[in-house]
């Protein structure tokens, strides 16, 4: 028992510590099984964990990582299919593969989103604001292994190399790889809810060109400071990009 909680507070092994789902798989509550495991798919969905197209792990896979019974995991992903979120495909190089494409942003989709949750989003994104600064403290205050570093830099690349379509779902994985690195489980459940709590309101606003240059400038200040081990510095640059983020929200809701 002892040995299990020390893995649990160590977090992933490092040779696990690219896995893009480790943010979201983590077990469900048993007395709402069925719900929570809809909630952790949609995650993995809308956080682009899974892009569209790509295959979800198979269930002798997920069910034990969630906690749950293959009957459950079957349930919520039948659920998620007449939703037209995934698919299910039969044969050698069958599984079930994600359908949902991030819808493209109109003329006031954010307003409908966000009708009556003004509050709700000034505490989301202040949860943001708080997980965030903290993992990349946490992170730049451990210093990385090199495979570590490696990893951070790829997913800055892959962030600010990507074009409209990809950006909001590589950003997402961008910030949930800082929380995944500092090793804890819990850290990266929290980064990954709060990321979900804004999602849909990112989604209904237009990416703009001069903002993802403008996120890239400092998505390398982030990975700069947390490289060089100064976590002030990456606080303050974290801070500085969710202000952005919070502006643009604020602003295009008017």
């Amino acid at each position: 028992m002892l040995s299990e909680i020390d893995d649990q507070v160590q977090g992933p092994p490092e040779e696990a510590a690219g896995d893009p789902l480790a943010a979201v798989l983590r077990p469900v509550r048993a007395g709402n099984a069925f719900e929570e495991t809809v909630e952790r798919l949609l995650q993995i969905i809308k956080l682009g964990a899974v892009a569209h197209g790509e295959r979800l792990p198979p269930e002798r896979e997920l069910a034990p990582r969630l906690g749950v019974s293959r009957v459950t995991l079957r349930e919520a992903i039948r659920a998620l299919q007449q939703e037209g979120y995934v698919e299910s495909r039969r044969g050698r190089s069958g599984g079930t593969f994600v359908t949902y494409r991030t819808p493209r942003p109109r003329s006031g989709d954010l307003a409908r989103v966000a009708e009556g949750q003004v509050e709700q989003l000034t505490d989301a994104l202040t949860y943001r604001m708080a997980v965030e600064t903290g993992a990349a403290q946490q992170l730049a205050s451990a210093g990385l292994t090199e495979a570590q570093s490696a990893r951070l830099r790829r997913a800055l690349a892959e962030a600010n190399s990507a074009g409209e379509t990809d950006y909001r779902r590589l950003d997402a994985r961008f910030h949930l790889t800082i929380a995944e690195l500092t090793g804890s489980a819990l850290l990266s459940a929290a980064c990954a809810d709060a990321r979900m709590r804004v999602t849909d309101l990112l989604n209904a606003i237009p990416v703009l060109q001069r903002n993802i240059e403008h996120s890239a400038v400092q998505h390398e200040a982030i990975v700069a400071a947390i490289l060089v081990g100064d976590p002030e510095a990456a606080r303050r640059a974290v801070v500085e990009h969710l202000e952005g983020t919070a502006a643009l929200l604020r602003g295009f809701l008017g």
